[in-house]
């Protein structure tokens, strides 16, 4: 087969970043912060982009030297003209950015205890994806995922600016466990045969198919429902309220007649969001 030089911006993917993009702007719907809180948590939210980043390319060298997704054509490898290491190098300095900008943040918001809650999470991001055996490969990758994005993203953004009920942290963390484990599975059916020969033991692999498209659409329920209920208990406008509810009952409806995918996943997740946020900038210039 033959590939064809790989661009930048095929490689990067950038709709697949919305799931750290989306934490962020869901804190600042049940939040309803401004000026310089917004900010920190815009900044913080380009740091989570940043190690999101370096996931991603150190997965595909990690598949690269495992054998799976040797076919991926839009690969960081391939990028790096087919050399692992510099495209190693590349994810490692994203990794020390992301890592660096999040602790400057948290300095700056005097939330600096954040850090030895977040460290260990973001060392589960980097073994991820690293050593002969890495996470991505076992049983465990699908929770750690989850943990990564639920408490760790979600929670980690919240807790910077947190001056709601304790009940809006912790349903959102089950919103974006329950999202980023989604779209994890609804990505993995059709890697199933070149993850077997690798030796990935992925949910697909392990269940088939049809159990893991049936998982992916259980979980994007669960994270409409367990972000609606955050919002509910947020203090939120009505009109905001009943706006997320609306939107995300349509979302939900389509999506069950639906094979899920990222590409389906995401933006309907992101028009639920954007569609409560605006409701409520209209409602705030009331």
């Amino acid at each position: 087969m033959v590939i064809t030089r790989v661009r930048w911006w095929q490689a990067l993917d950038p709709p697949i970043y919305l799931i750290s993009i989306l934490p962020g702007a869901a804190v600042w719907l049940l939040t309803g912060i401004q000026g310089r809180r917004l900010a920190e948590i815009g900044i913080a939210t380009l740091a989570v982009v940043l190690l999101q980043h370096a996931i991603n390319v150190l997965n595909d060298v990690s598949d690269w030297r495992l054998g799976a997704d040797i076919d991926k054509r839009n690969s960081w490898v391939r990028f790096h003209d087919e050399t692992p290491r510099v495209a190693a190098i590349h994810g490692y300095i994203s990794l020390a950015l992301g890592a660096l900008l999040g602790l400057a943040v948290l300095v700056a918001a005097s939330r600096i205890w954040i850090a030895p809650a977040a460290a260990p999470l973001v060392l589960l991001g980097y073994l991820y994806n690293s050593g002969s055996r890495p996470l991505s490969y076992t049983h465990f990758g699908e929770w750690v995922t989850g943990l990564c994005y639920g408490p760790g993203v979600f929670g980690g953004l919240w807790l910077i600016v947190a001056s709601q009920p304790v009940s809006v942290g912790i349903f959102g963390s089950i919103a974006f466990f329950a999202l980023s484990v989604a779209l994890l599975l609804s990505h993995q059916p059709p890697q199933i045969d070149t993850d077997r020969q690798a030796g990935k033991l992925s949910f697909a692999v392990r269940f088939g198919a049809r159990k893991t498209y049936a998982g992916a659409k259980l979980l994007f329920l669960l994270f409409l429902l367990a972000l609606g209920v955050a919002l509910s208990n947020s203090g939120a406008a009505s009109l905001s309220r009943i706006t997320y509810d609306l939107s995300a009952i349509i979302a939900g409806l389509l999506l069950i007649r639906l094979q899920p995918a990222p590409r389906r996943l995401l933006p309907a997740a992101t028009v639920v969001i954007l569609a409560a946020l605006l409701t409520s900038f209209a409602g705030s210039y009331q």
